[in-house]
């Protein structure tokens, strides 16, 4: 059955194709579907291909961007105003049959069968990873999330019904650095993505003729991140594991803990292999529970104990944002005047467990206006 209607999509594009009455060749009339920082690189790209020369790529680029229910604008939103484009609101679409190939980044909605045949080249979408990994909406903060080694972009078809499952129309790799955030892997990705796809438009018949298949094997997913994902674990995190997920959600808002009943965020966290003078070996041994806390007044850093191993905290938010040194003279100092290196049970972190886990990374905002500087 699937085979069957996977046919006749294909030959409802080739139909579709063939209607267009067009050379093949650029330039093209392109409908640009985004929401966020990671689309406004494909957009202006685009838009920089839209410049007239003899080998201008894009003849008319509008734009179709979601209701926004933050404060504020959505980037693409305000990127599109900038530039003066054309603006649709979802379901909103514009003129049908007008463009020859869309192209989607980040849009987090399901095109509609009807809705991408009206595209004679069908719909391209640039998407942050090596698919089949990580489909879905977050793969690039699942790719820090997990330690991957190696990432990319991957230029496909969209297909209706299922999100990411399209055919490969190209795909390159790039080598995550150590220690990058999520944030900081996006604006590489998204230069990434935007390059390449500008390389698919310049002979865009002869790409979609050599897209293949994802393979069946490798396939994982990339789910939204809830606000529950920022609750440090203590007894079941690693201190590699807290790192990777500051890393991957820390600059949008910071990770949470209890201290004393009270709700703190902690920010800059810190390996403790990069603490001068720091000796894990020793406090290993001094039969501390995980969450408990001491201060390494060299580094003037919280060493805080994981499931496995410590890890360091530069910034806790308590009312206020405090350094480490300000916190440990307000909140721990008492504790530690006879012996710096005595756990002290009552001083220590516990997890925190919200019950607004429906929130997600999209609504970023407005929980993390109370740590703008």
């Amino acid at each position: 059955m699937r085979g069957r209607l996977l046919r006749a999509w294909r030959q409802g594009v080739q139909a579709a194709r063939g209607a267009a009455g067009r050379a093949g060749a650029p330039p093209w009339r392109v409908l640009f579907f985004g929401t966020d920082r990671f689309a406004v690189t494909a957009l202006r790209a685009l838009e920089a291909a839209r410049e007239p020369s003899e080998d201008s790529l894009v003849s008319r680029l509008e734009v179709v961007t979601l209701p926004s229910r933050l404060p504020g604008d959505l980037p693409v939103r305000s990127c599109a105003r900038e530039l003066q484009l054309p603006l649709h609101e979802w379901p909103h679409t514009g003129p049908a049959g007008q463009f020859d190939v869309g192209v989607v980044a980040s849009f987090g909605r399901l095109l509609s069968e009807d809705l991408i045949l009206q595209f004679p080249y069908g719909v391209l979408n640039v998407h942050p990873s090596c698919l089949p990994r990580w489909r879905g909406p977050a793969p690039i903060v699942h790719t820090v999330l997990h330690g991957d080694k190696v990432t990319g972009v991957t230029i496909m078809e969209i297909r209706p019904k299922r999100f990411d499952v399209g055919p490969i129309i190209k795909q390159e790799e790039f080598a995550v650095p150590p220690h990058c955030t999520a944030k900081e892997l996006e604006v590489v990705l998204s230069k990434m993505g935007a390059n390449m796809l500008i390389s698919v438009l310049k002979n865009l018949p002869e790409s979609l003729k050599n897209k293949k298949e994802q393979p069946q094997e490798g396939v994982t997913f990339a789910p939204k991140i809830s606000i529950a994902k920022s609750c440090i674990k203590w007894e079941e995190q690693t201190a590699a594991q807290i790192i990777r997920l500051h890393r991957a959600i820390g600059s949008m808002f910071p990770l949470q803990t209890l201290w004393k009943g009270s709700t703190v965020k902690l920010q800059d966290f810190v390996e403790v292999d990069n603490i001068p003078g720091f000796a894990e070996q020793i406090l290993n041994d001094c039969g501390a529970v995980p969450g408990s806390l001491l201060y390494h007044k060299a580094s003037q850093t919280l060493i805080a104990r994981c499931q496995e191993g410590w890890v360091g905290i530069k910034t806790v938010i308590l009312k206020k944002k405090l350094t480490a040194v300000d916190f440990y003279n307000g909140y721990m100092h008492s504790w530690f005047q006879q012996n710096s290196r005595t756990v002290h049970q009552e001083c220590r972190f516990q997890t925190l467990k919200l019950s607004t886990t429906k929130k997600t990374l999209k609504e970023r905002e407005i929980l993390a206006q109370d740590v703008k500087q």
